[in-house]
This record gives C-alpha cells, sequence and structure tokens, in this order.
C-alpha cells in the first residue's frame, strides 16, 4: 500500500535520456512492462481498502468516465466562446451541488452569486484573497497594502499561509483555538481590536469547516457577528474542503451555521464525494467582485460573446487562464449516484466512523485525542507516551495492510501530543477494512509496554 522505495529508487530505473526514435510495434508491451516494475512499486495507493491517511481522494468509475471523456474531447474553456457546453454545464453543477448542500441562496448563479469549479481549496483560498484585497482597494483606495491583516486559526490549513506569501500580504494573524480545536471567537475580537488601535487593516478570514488535523469545526456564525461588528469591509471565506461533502445530509450540515454572511465558501468533492481529483467547488456571494479583481482581457482573447455581458469567461474566475472541463465528471457523478445514492456514501463512514470511536472508547489502552468528527477519528495510547504512539503508527504501517498519517494536537495542558489520524472515507474502504484496521492497532498496543 505504502511505496516500497527509498528516494531516487525510481528516478535510478529510468533511463536518463529519451529515445531517439519513435518505439515499433512491440512498444507499448514494454511500456506497460515498465509501468508494472517501475510505476506501480513507487506509488502510495490512495483507492486501497486500507488508507485511512490525510483525508480521502475518492474516485468513482462514472468520474473516470467522465475525466475520460472530457480529456479525449480536449475543450479549453477559458472562454465562454471557446467551450459553450463546457461552461453552462459547470453553472449548472454549482447550482445543482448548492442546493444538494443546502447553500444559501446568495451562493447561486441566478442572483450576484455563483460558483466555479477550482482545481483545490488552496487555489479557492487564494482566489478569495485576492477578491478581498481589491474590494477594499475599491471601497477605500487609499488604504496602504502593507497595513492588511488576515485571520484563521492555529489549526487552518497551511494553504492560507502559501495564500498571504504569494499574494503579497505581510500581516497573518493566527487565532487561538478552544478546547475542541476550533477557532476561539473572543481571542479573533482580541486580535482584531488590538490591530486596528496599532493602525492596522483587518480584510480577510478565513473560518474553517473541518480542520485537516481534528475536523474542527470553526463558528461560523460568531465569526461573522464579530467581523460585522470590527471590521464589516474584511472578507470571510469559509473553507469546507473536506467536511462539505457531509452537507449532501441534512442531518450533519450543522457546521453551516451563519454560512449565509459568508462572502466565499469551498468544497472538495475529490476529497469525499466520489469525483476523482482535482475538483474544488468555489462560491462567491458577488462574482462581480472577483472577476474584477481577476480579469484580465488582451486583443486576442476579445469576442462578441464576452462583449456582451450576457455569458460567463469562467477565465476570471480563477488564477490561471486555461482550464479542463472538470464539469463533466461532477456531471456523471451526480447524474449516476443521485442524491440518495450520495448520502448513503456519506452516511456509511460516518457510521463506520461511530464504530471505530466506540472501539477506541471502550479500550483502556487508547483515548481520543479530539472529538470524532463525521468520519475522522484522532487517537493516541492512554497517558503521556508520545514516543509509544508514533513507535504503533509505524508499525500499523509497516505492516502493509494499512496506512495511516499522523498530527500534532494540543491536550488538556495545552502541550502538543503526537495523534494518529484514522480519515476513513475513500471510496475503497469497507467496513471489513475499518474492522481490520482496528484489529492491527489493537494488536500492537500493548497496555504496559507501549508497543511489541
Amino acid at each position: 500500500m505504502r511505496a516500497d522505495v527509498q528516494p531516487g529508487d525510481v528516478l535510478s530505473a529510468l533511463p536518463e535520456h529519451p529515445p531517439a526514435m519513435p518505439g515499433g510495434e512491440d512498444e507499448w508491451g514494454r511500456i506497460f512492462d515498465d509501468v508494472r516494475s517501475i510505476i506501480f512499486p513507487g506509488l502510495t495507493h490512495w483507492q486501497s481498502p486500507g488508507f485511512f491517511g490525510y483525508f480521502p481522494a475518492n474516485g468513482s468509475w462514472p468520474a473516470v468516465l467522465g475525466d475520460l471523456l472530457s480529456t479525449g474531447l480536449g475543450v479549453q474553456g477559458m472562454l465562454w466562446q471557446t467551450g459553450p457546453a463546457m461552461t453552462e454545464l459547470e453553472t449548472r453543477m454549482l447550482d445543482w451541488m448548492a442546493r444538494l448542500s443546502g447553500l444559501p441562496e446568495r451562493f447561486l448563479s441566478s442572483g450576484p452569486g455563483g460558483g466555479v469549479i477550482q482545481g483545490t481549496a488552496s487555489e479557492a483560498t487564494l482566489v478569495a484573497m485576492v477578491a478581498a484585497r481589491h474590494r477594499l482597494r475599491v471601497g477605500q483606495p487609499q488604504i496602504d497594502p502593507r497595513t492588511l491583516v488576515a485571520y484563521t486559526s492555529t489549526q487552518a490549513h497551511s494553504s492560507v499561509l502559501k495564500a498571504t506569501r504569494i499574494a503579497g500580504i505581510e500581516h497573518l494573524r493566527l487565532v487561538p483555538t478552544d478546547a475542541r480545536h476550533a477557532l476561539d471567537p473572543d481571542a479573533l475580537g482580541r486580535l482584531i481590536e488590538r490591530d486596528v488601535a496599532n493602525g492596522l487593516v483587518p480584510f480577510y478570514c478565513c473560518a474553517t469547516a473541518g480542520t485537516t488535523g481534528s475536523g474542527a469545526f470553526d463558528p461560523i456564525d460568531q465569526i461573522a457577528n464579530i467581523r460585522n461588528s470590527m471590521a464589516p469591509h474584511a472578507w470571510l471565506h469559509v473553507d469546507a474542503a473536506w467536511a462539505g461533502s457531509a452537507a449532501v445530509c441534512p442531518e450533519h450540515r450543522g457546521f453551516l451555521e451563519g454560512v449565509e454572511q459568508a462572502d466565499s465558501y469551498c468544497t472538495n468533492p475529490h476529497k469525499w464525494l466520489l469525483t476523482n481529483f482535482d475538483c474544488d467547488l468555489f462560491y462567491v456571494a458577488d462574482r462581480a467582485m472577483l472577476i474584477d479583481a481577476l480579469s484580465v482581457t488582451p486583443e486576442y482573447l476579445r469576442n462578441a460573446a464576452s462583449d456582451s455581458g450576457a455569458v460567463i469567461d469562467y477565465r476570471d474566475w480563477q488564477a490561471p487562464l486555461g482550464r479542463r472541463f472538470r464539469a463533466l465528471k461532477l456531471w456523471f457523478v451526480v447524474r449516476h449516484y443521485g442524491r440518495a445514492g450520495l448520502q448513503a456514501h456519506i452516511r456509511q463512514h460516518i457510521a463506520w466512523a461511530r464504530w471505530f470511536e466506540d472501539r477506541v472508547l471502550s479500550d483502556p489502552r487508547f483515548e481520543l485525542a479530539a472529538p470524532r468528527s463525521l468520519s475522522l477519528v484522532c487517537l493516541r495510547l492512554a497517558g503521556d507516551r508520545d514516543a509509544d504512539t508514533r513507535a504503533l503508527l509505524e508499525a500499523a504501517n509497516a505492516s502493509g495492510q494499512v496506512l495511516l498519517t499522523h498530527t500534532s494536537l494540543p491536550d488538556a495542558q495545552g502541550r502538543d501530543r503526537y495523534t494518529i489520524r484514522v480519515a476513513i472515507g475513500g471510496t475503497g474502504n469497507t467496513f471489513q477494512s475499518v474492522q481490520q484496521l482496528w484489529g492491527v492497532l489493537a494488536s500492537l498496543a500493548d497496555a504496559d509496554t507501549g508497543v511489541r
């Protein structure tokens, strides 16, 4: 499951120079021999039933067919004119997904908002930040860009920090979290108050719905209220990259409370909704501000349809100019599974995670490092045994039966503790593979000596 290679092994197995002449009729046989002997052993197999690391990278045969057709068609959808059906299917798909997820009307294309498919949530974070900076400059052009401040929690994804670097934002505040590892609204208020007093300008806040480390949900409604009262010009972005898929189930939409006050929102069907990478759904409440921030129109891109203002040119909604027909695979997935199938997919993973959580709670050798979040369970060996927990994870991965990853989470005393993450949700996961995972961990753990 985990690639059984050392750094440089694959590189050394590949010729240093490309072939000079075309391959003969037997070349494809040799190519596939190399795939089997060089490439496959050098891959970590994300679709394996025993893969519980990171967050899943989903795939399904309808999505693969959609991706294959997209590749074969070879459409470059930078403008409506270069792919009318591609553009309009994407618009409809974003509206479909908004309705399936219970998102507010302000994110639908029928109003001033709308959605677009980005490659990843990291891109959505950056694009939202660029739009936020542009909106502030339009409204208050006298503001020195060196005074702008962005806010997110200490548990937020590293893409927020990367976005500030790319966008040239000098100030990023990492807001402390509460006992459940979610952003502390009071701490956010204190930071904003201090920055304003020092002549700085809060312009952007990223709230996370389902953090990478523990699946914590920042209180969007409270963050929005603080923004409204203390920094009404600031942009509120909600990153629900992983957990947003669960919103197709009405009973799991509690984390969306307050999202109607957000300026933008994103989620990744490629993480947990049967759609292969890459596919991030990014919504804005005011598409005009996003387009104004990103639109650059050289003469060679001008055309009558764009000039009319009656069409969407998605090149103006993202950083790159070019774009693939990603809406096709999402359309295939939704058409094939329907609302009920998507909901069943999410619900079964959450049920398996509850079962796994019960095993942890009933075994005195283990403890939860954070409350279970949907299908994510974070655990460690009970007591102050970080080295043993690390050894347990390494031994489990070395077994070849499962693959797990880790994080560091503060305990009740504020000490960072080594934590094993069990992220259930891969298309290949089964209840049997979850049971096998527990069997591996339970057999390796020992209450007295740590790990055998």
